[in-house]
């Protein structure tokens, strides 16, 4: 379960970066690479281990002025953490 004030951060076997020759975010591993959809990007590259869970969906709720993210974040967060994305 992810907590409002939990502090995701990428898990230290991936490398988050935009890969030009896929012209988006992808999370690096050793055995290869995700490509990773616009939402997703945008929150796995807030997950820096200091802001928060409620910082996070602020900030993209602020960023693209849409209102009512909480849900959606909290589930994408819960799946990227069951595929060891997240510690």
């Amino acid at each position: 379960m992810t907590t409002p004030e939990a502090k995701p951060a990428v898990a230290t076997m991936f490398r988050l970066q935009f890969e030009p020759a896929q012209n988006s975010w992808v999370l690096l591993y050793p055995e290869g690479m995700v490509r990773l959809n616009t939402p997703a990007a945008e929150i796995l590259r807030r997950c820096d281990g200091c802001r928060s869970v409620d910082e996070i969906v602020a900030e993209l709720e602020l960023a693209f002025a849409q209102p009512a993210l909480h849900d959606d974040v909290c589930t994408f967060l819960a799946q990227a953490r069951q595929r060891g994305w997240l510690q």
